[in-house]
């Protein structure tokens, strides 16, 4: 199995920064895809980033040009350095990551427990 630890959320004013980082352990053989979507209350959960294997990254056109999400691949980290936030972008923020472990023939999604993001206006 994967566990997946999150830290950095909290609260922040807005136009602050903050980051956000998942470290992925566990029998993992290999990985796909690690990202973070984010559900504010009332609201569905929604791709925030994502970093794809051979395929790059992608972004939620709500975040471009403010967020940044990257990996480390030898510590099966993903990060997401979060600029300009807005009281919008306040959620929790789930990471997400799609693997293949030990014992499985094929790719399995997991996420983390969630970080709260807070921003204040």
């Amino acid at each position: 199995q994967v566990q997946l630890v999150e830290s950095g959320g909290g609260l922040v004013q807005a136009g602050g920064s903050l980051r956000l980082s998942c470290a992925a352990s566990g029998s993992i053989l290999k990985i796909n895809t690690m990202g973070w979507y984010r559900q504010a209350p009332g609201k569905q959960r929604e791709l925030v980033a994502a970093t794809v294997s051979g395929a790059g990254t992608n972004y939620a056109d709500s975040v471009k040009g403010r967020f940044t999400i990257s990996r480390d691949i030898a510590k099966n980290t993903v990060y997401l350095q979060m600029n300009s936030l807005k009281p919008e972008d306040t959620a929790v923020y789930y990471c997400h990551v799609r693997a293949l472990v030990s014992g499985r023939f094929d790719w399995s999604d997991y996420w983390g427990q969630g970080t709260q993001v807070t921003v204040s206006s």
